[in-house]
């Protein structure tokens, strides 16, 4: 029976950590961004999104984060949600569901603790600016 289940690979399809300066904030913040590089339209998306790790010797853990978008343009990105300071040094996990057409499509992505930083950035397709990939 298991062998009968096809689970798809998600391609093209990525998070960007992207630092941006924040009129709120009066300073750079980094904001996570799903990009869709494929050629096809995603619909039904669901984020989910939470940092845990150790600080100091001691356990810490974020709260769940939900985000749902209707649908996401082929090869278009969109603002997920702002990553604080204070959980950079955890692992920030997120995962992410979404259709193609009647295809379920689902994956886990993390950026482990520290790595989003100003040393870690490339380019980032779509965006045209620099951050921080997972893919």
């Amino acid at each position: 029976m298991k062998k009968d289940i096809i689970i798809p690979e998600v391609e093209n399809v990525f998070l960007a950590a992207v630092q941006e300066w924040s009129d709120d904030f009066m300073e750079k913040v980094w904001y996570v961004y799903l990009v869709n590089d494929s050629d096809n339209d995603i619909h039904d998306v669901m984020v989910v999104s939470k940092a845990f790790g150790t600080i100091n010797g001691e356990m810490k853990k974020t709260s769940l984060l939900r985000h749902a978008f209707v649908e996401i343009p082929a090869v278009s990105v969109v603002k997920v949600e702002m990553v604080e300071n204070s959980v950079l040094a955890l692992n920030n996990e997120f995962m992410l569901t979404f259709f193609i057409g009647n295809t379920l499509y689902d994956k886990k992505y993390t950026f482990k603790a520290n790595a989003i930083n100003e040393s870690n950035v490339e380019e980032v397709p779509i965006l045209f600016v620099d951050g921080v990939i997972v893919r």
